[in-house]
């Protein structure tokens, strides 16, 4: 499918600021699953734009506004081709072989970032005692993925502003809620505590034609996981819908939590009074 992205940030500040220096990660990637085929930025106040690849591969542009402005605003158009990617689960080690890949010294070390605690993806006591209820080891790494995927879908509310953009792993645990953000971090967390690779993924989902969602239907940035299932390769699941990764979903890029992969992050001179809006419109783009 061809999906169309508008993704604007906005900040308004109480007075004039200066040297505001910024980095965007807001490039769709090209990958196995989906083509970026268009992607452009336009920045108020206007700058000029450096681009460069983080260590993850993902796609940075950063920029400086040296002057005085009340005003940023950082608009994203990009037009991705997706599809479902076709899996050859018969590919996939069987239980026994899978774990024991998994627990080799060479993986270890080949994978030691994805499997290791971060700033978001704690191993707090509280979040080891939630990793332990969770069963399903008997049917390989897969299906233990997908275990925990649904428990965390089932064991937590989705409700936007009960947590921050700081939120851990085990604090959501303690607050019973979250969003998207927090489940990503959760479901990581237990994965790496059992061994499994896996990383943050942040992109967005179309949800234009579903449940009666029109194209009023508010939309935001989204965020999920992928896990490394031996013999099979990187795969994504969405805890927060309980989902398979399918043509829907486009991603932006990946790192250890959301501290590697935010959308848009900087710092100024100035006043410390600011208010941020984001908006998202994904659609289908209209063909004819």
């Amino acid at each position: 499918m061809k999906l169309e992205i508008c993704h604007v940030t906005k900040y308004r500040y109480d007075a004039s600021v200066t040297d505001s220096v910024n980095e965007i990660r807001l490039t769709p990637r090209t990958d196995e699953r989906q083509a970026c085929y268009q992607h452009r930025l336009v920045i108020d106040p206007n700058v000029q734009l450096l681009s460069y690849e983080d260590y993850f591969g993902n796609r940075v542009h950063s920029f400086t506004a040296h002057a005085p402005h009340r005003e940023l605003v950082i608009t994203s158009y990009s037009t991705v081709v997706t599809r479902d990617k076709d899996v050859l689960w018969s590919a996939a080690w069987g239980p026994e072989e899978s774990w024991n890949r998994l627990k080799s010294e060479d993986f270890i070390d080949g994978y030691a970032e994805y499997l290791l605690p971060s700033s978001y993806v704690s191993f707090h006591p509280r979040v080891e005692a939630y990793a332990s209820g969770i069963r399903g080891e008997e049917d390989g790494v897969f299906g233990f993925i997908r275990n925990a995927g649904s428990a965390i879908y089932g064991d937590f509310e989705y409700k936007p502003l009960s947590t921050g953009v700081q939120t851990t792993a085990d604090e959501l645990i303690g607050i019973g809620s979250g969003v998207c953000q927090d489940f990503a971090h959760l479901l990581i967390a237990v994965c790496r505590l059992r061994g499994v690779p896996s990383r943050y993924v942040s992109g967005y989902h179309f949800v234009g034609d579903l449940q009666g969602r029109d194209a009023d239907f508010e939309q935001a940035s989204h965020a999920w996981v992928e896990v490394y299932i031996p013999g099979v390769g990187w795969q994504g699941i969405d805890p927060t819908n309980n989902n398979l990764i399918d043509w829907r979903y486009v991603k932006l890029g990946h790192g250890r939590d959301y501290a590697d992969i935010v959308p848009v992050k900087g710092i100024y001179r100035g006043t410390s009074g600011q208010e941020l809006q984001v908006t998202v419109d994904v659609r289908l783009a209209e063909t004819g």
